[in-house]
């Protein structure tokens, strides 16, 4: 399949984003092993999240769905079933790391794996925590899906995460839920707090300091009914191209807006980015609002260390608007970005090479000077539904039309995109 994207003048308009897909991973394990029936408002209609979804499915939980709501039977915490197969993780790292903590504490053994592109991304991460609590993990080549997980009674521990990582903290307190006594995450950088505000809606008890997050564990979770905040992940690919092409402005409502994961509005700010945020609320322990972007000029930047971690899916846009900028922009301290849905830093050179754009690229990222024209090119998402999504938003910007092989990458996390994209477009 090809997407054929035109260049335009100029993207007008208002639009509301799907549910983000972090949140929704969250909410739709833990709704499902909470006690009682649980709703779920503008849930994700991402592929991957939906993933989540059919696991928890396969393990007992009666899910119903209508369009973006979701009713969960939560079957409690003790109350999940062993699969008939194996779990299907899909596409979605998000699933097979955060679930793996919670099935690492059932008493059955489980299977779970995904589509070929899972199957390459390292599990070793969540693997060493697990087997500290009490669990044997079998895995391919020792570290890569299918995961074959020996559920244990689970002991707690006070674990420090090697390198930042939201989903592998995530990983660790869901097993927390079920041992006996007080699990500690200490993490060297502060990563998206998602799971925390999650748990706590819930019910659990945890706590958080700067770097520092425990979990009393044996609570018991009861439903809740809860909101979905807009992807702000999925924000940024239309705040980048109202950045791109003069004359644009773009309001989208409802965005997430946890501090967390503020990293992207502060670094488009700090280039000279036009951005206002309106009608903060908060709902679900989540703080939402408005966000309102018009065309500027775009400095450039660079980005390391820990801005590098909390903006490590948005690369593949913040990489194309760095062509555009005044200066460039310098990607440090991404080598994360190699073992993601592709290798992208590969990925993002080669598109980037494809429509006439230099990029030197290093092992931990890569430079892209600034002031540069994109020339209309046949493009690939490699399977990658932000490849897919950062590119279709440089072609926008292109000297002619421009064709996206594989553009149904994208409905892993934003089946709307297109659409949405056509209809500021027009």
């Amino acid at each position: 399949m090809i997407e054929t994207i035109h260049p335009v003048s100029a993207l007008r308009g208002t639009v509301r984003l799907p549910g983000d897909k972090s949140i929704s991973h969250r909410y739709g394990m833990l709704a499902s092993i909470a006690e009682g029936t649980s709703v779920i408002s503008n849930y994700s209609s991402g592929a991957d999240c939906h993933s989540t979804l059919g696991c928890m499915q396969a393990m007992g939980a009666r899910i119903e769905k209508n369009g973006t709501e979701i009713t969960i039977h939560g079957v409690g915490r003790e109350g999940l079933q062993a699969p008939a197969a194996m779990l299907d993780a899909g596409n979605s790292g998000s699933t097979i790391r955060m679930l793996s903590g919670i099935l690492a504490a059932q008493p059955f053994v489980s299977k779970i794996g995904g589509d070929e592109s899972l199957s390459k991304r390292p599990m070793a991460r969540i693997m060493k925590p697990l087997a500290e609590m009490g669990a044997a993990i079998d895995a391919q080549d020792g570290k890569f899906p299918p995961l074959t997980i020996h559920g244990a009674t689970l002991r707690p521990i006070d674990y420090t995460l090697p390198v930042a990582s939201a989903q592998v903290k995530s990983c660790v307190l869901f097993a927390g839920i079920y041992a006996d006594g007080k699990t500690i995450v200490r993490e060297p950088i502060v990563t998206r707090d998602h799971s925390e505000i999650a748990l706590r809606e819930f019910g659990a008890e945890v706590e958080s300091r700067r770097g520092e997050i425990s979990i009393a564990g044996r609570a018991a979770l009861k439903a809740k009914n809860l909101t979905v905040p807009g992807d702000l992940s999925s924000a940024a690919f239309f705040l980048v191209a109202a950045l791109l092409r003069p004359g644009s402005r773009i309001a989208i409502q409802g965005v997430g807006l946890n501090p967390t994961r503020s990293s992207l509005m502060d670094f488009l700010a700090a280039g000279g980015a036009s951005l206002r945020v309106l009608n903060i609320a908060e709902g679900s322990g989540e703080v939402i609002g408005d966000i309102l972007i018009e065309h500027s000029r775009w400095r450039g930047g660079i980005l390391e260390k820990s801005m590098t971690a909390a903006l490590i899916d948005e690369i593949p846009v913040l990489a194309v608007l760095g062509a555009a900028s005044e200066e460039g922009l310098i990607v440090r301290d991404a080598a994360e970005l190699r073992v993601k849905e592709t290798d992208r830093i590969a990925t993002v050179a080669e598109n980037l090479k494809r429509m006439g754009i230099e990029v030197a690229v290093r092992e931990d990222g890569f430079d892209v000077p600034g002031k540069q024209k994109f020339r209309a090119a046949a493009l690939d998402s490699f399977g990658d539904h932000r490849i897919a999504m950062a590119f279709s938003v440089a072609a926008l910007a292109a000297d002619g039309p421009c064709e996206m092989h594989d553009p149904g990458a994208a409905s892993v996390s934003f089946p709307e995109f297109y659409n949405m994209l056509r209809s500021l477009s027009a």
